[in-house]
């Protein structure tokens, strides 16, 4: 069988995934995980991105080294809106920021002084985030103009990381539909709103479908590893877009969720979705593999249990998944409510302190125990998913019967049940690696052994499982979320 890499690489871990073909079942094995987080170094939060590209190179070796020896192509998925900047001579100029900078709050709203949110959306259809490419450029040409200057190409994070493989210089549509930069319609960078800010628009690279051929790896990478030379595909960079095209949805009016340290939640659309309410709810439009669009929402995942499991390893408390989930079997439920995507939680030195706070504040009891803490995070986490699937139904004016969950969060089956408990939609989880099997589809269509996404979805069904699991407890749940309603109001 024909064989490719797919590189997965996420906010808090990557890992390399080798998949197969036989024409009509797809296989994935797992061949190296590694960890990935920002280093807080001089007020900055920096990715280190040698670090990143010295562990893929570590995969792919150990990948060789296991005899996988007829590889055809690799492609590398990340989280959306960060970048690098490259000199004029092709060298990296800095390690790239972090979205979690704080900086970059400030930076948005004197931004927003020059052009207004309700002028953005309608531009890019992109909710006005502080993360966005768009302000961390401008918080560079406020605080480092000389990084500008010296910059010829921007590139997105998976096509900076493919430039260190290929040395090709493109940014793929899927990743640049996050930064806030992008026309909503005809493919295409909306240079008047960089142009607005002072911030140069020839560093911008022409932009490239997924599912392409960027070129070979280089070689000195080739020499490196001892391997011949293997294609660099353009995959769906964006890890949700990736996901989204792992994800078995049916002819039933759908959900998706990509389920990370972020989840993100949305339907795919023929047509972006302009309305205000989509703007004032946090909605935002961004690509699709096949080059259409989807409607989302991002919402906080896993980052909040990820933080509080650091404060108890600093406290000395030894915690593990089997630990956690009978913590929270003995946890009563409903005690504690709290709305995950607080601005507090988006990086405070102690996630566990700022949970409390916010029951404290709100006349809640106060979580203390960890089986407390992660009944608080998971069942508030599963509410505010219904709240955003409700606000997608008034959007698309389409009934919405099911969830189709996928990404590694979905491992915690107690997160999967309390999303169908509180939305009170069935909700089909699986495939565990979607963003890395949306990845290979890509590669597999890109090299033409699969036609299009109608038969990669075919192929999806055939060879992942996936779990079911049914609303419980409904009337209870539904009292339970008019309660919580008053913590996303007061927020």
């Amino acid at each position: 069988m024909k064989k490719i890499w797919a590189f997965d690489i996420g906010a808090s871990n990557g890992r390399l995934m080798l998949s197969s073909f036989n024409g009509e079942k797809m296989y994935m094995e797992e061949i190296h995980r590694f960890d990935n987080h920002p280093v807080h170094v001089t007020g900055h939060d920096y990715w280190d991105i040698l670090h990143i590209f010295s562990e893929m190179k570590r995969a792919m070796q150990i990948s060789l080294q296991k005899g996988h020896t007829n590889i055809e192509s690799m492609g590398i998925d990340t989280w959306g809106v960060d970048f690098g900047l490259l000199a004029e001579t092709g060298e990296l100029l800095m390690n790239p920021y972090s979205y979690r900078n704080p900086r970059n709050q400030q930076a948005m709203e004197e931004a927003l002084q020059w052009i207004s949110s309700e002028e953005l959306f309608r531009l890019t259809g992109v909710e006005t985030a502080a993360i966005n490419t768009l302000f961390q450029l401008y918080a560079i040409q406020k605080e480092h103009p000389a990084l500008l200057e010296q910059a010829e190409t921007l590139l997105l994070t998976p096509s900076l990381l493919s430039y260190l493989f290929s040395g090709e210089k493109y940014n793929e549509f899927t990743i640049s539909s996050t930064t806030q930069m992008l026309a909503i319609r005809g493919r295409k960078w909306e240079t008047s709103i960089l142009e607005q800010l002072d911030i140069p628009t020839h560093i911008l690279t022409p932009l490239v479908e997924s599912a392409t051929i960027a070129g070979e790896t280089l070689p000195a990478i080739n020499q490196e590893l001892q391997m011949d030379a293997i294609k660099v595909v353009h995959v769906a960079g964006h890890d949700t877009a990736s996901a989204l095209a792992a994800l078995p949805l049916a002819d039933v009016p759908s959900v998706f969720m990509s389920c990370g340290t972020w989840v993100l939640i949305g339907v795919p659309i023929a047509e972006a979705v302009t309305d205000i309410k989509a703007m004032q709810w946090g909605f935002t439009n961004e690509g699709t593999i096949d080059g259409g669009a989807r409607l989302q929402k991002n919402n906080m995942g896993m980052w909040l249990l990820q933080q509080c499991r650091k404060v108890w390893e600093r406290q000395g408390t030894v915690t593990d998944f089997d630990r956690e989930n009978r913590c929270f079997i003995d946890a009563p439920p409903f005690r504690s409510l709290i709305n995950p995507d607080d601005p507090r939680f988006f990086n405070p030195d102690n996630m566990v302190e700022e949970i409390q706070h916010f029951c404290r504040e709100t006349a809640q009891p106060v979580p203390e125990t960890q089986g407390e803490m992660i009944r608080c995070i998971l069942e508030s986490l599963a509410l505010k998913y219904n709240w955003v699937i409700q606000r997608l139904e008034q959007l698309t004016r389409e009934k919405l019967n099911r969830i189709h969950m996928g990404g590694g969060a979905i491992r915690n089956q107690h997160l999967c049940q309390l999303t169908a408990n509180a939305t009170g939609r069935e909700v089909v989880a699986g495939p565990i690696e979607a963003s890395s099997i949306g990845n290979a589809i890509a590669q597999w269509i890109a090299l033409g052994e699969i036609a299009d996404m109608q038969e990669a979805r075919e192929v999806i069904q055939h060879s992942f499982p996936v779990t079911h699991y049914y609303p419980e407890d409904s009337a209870e749940w539904q009292q339970v979320y008019q309660r919580f309603t008053q913590y996303i109001e007061e927020s």
